[in-house]
């Protein structure tokens, strides 16, 4: 058996299946998961997941959130998923460079927390594109 993952939003369930493997963007930096792993769970940071399904990665962004991994089950509570297959590569690399000039130019703590999450969430997108584009 391989892992059962869940990807749920607050919209709709996302994304339900079988997958070898899973690296999730955690609060503390990446996190692989495999077939038996230990229970845990996480919290989920703004940023590209990936899923192995038979050889081949699939890759989401995912805007922060909570995994639960139990009994080769993952369940992703998360904000928001996007699917690499619906992102439009120009319109991301676009959004990127501009959340990183505001980033740079912010003025003031709200501003720069703002700004940091615009830049983290083009960023998300923008790497999942680019896992996408790499293969």
């Amino acid at each position: 058996m391989n892992l059962q993952i869940s990807i749920l939003t607050p919209e709709r369930p996302f994304w339900n299946g079988e997958a070898d493997e899973i690296i999730l963007p955690t609060e503390t930096g990446e996190m692989g998961v495999l077939k038996n792993h230990a229970p845990i769970i996480t919290g989920l940071d703004v940023g590209a997941m990936l899923l192995r399904i038979q050889g081949e990665w699939s890759s989401f962004a995912i805007m922060g959130g909570f995994a639960v991994v139990k009994q080769n089950q993952v369940t992703l509570l998360a904000n928001e998923a996007e699917s690499s297959k619906t992102i439009d590569a120009d319109e991301a690399s676009n959004a990127f460079e501009k959340a990183k000039k505001n980033l740079e130019q912010a003025q003031g703590i709200k501003q720069k927390v703002e700004a940091n999450f615009a830049f983290k969430r083009a960023k998300a997108r923008y790497q999942v594109v680019q896992v996408l584009n790499k293969r």
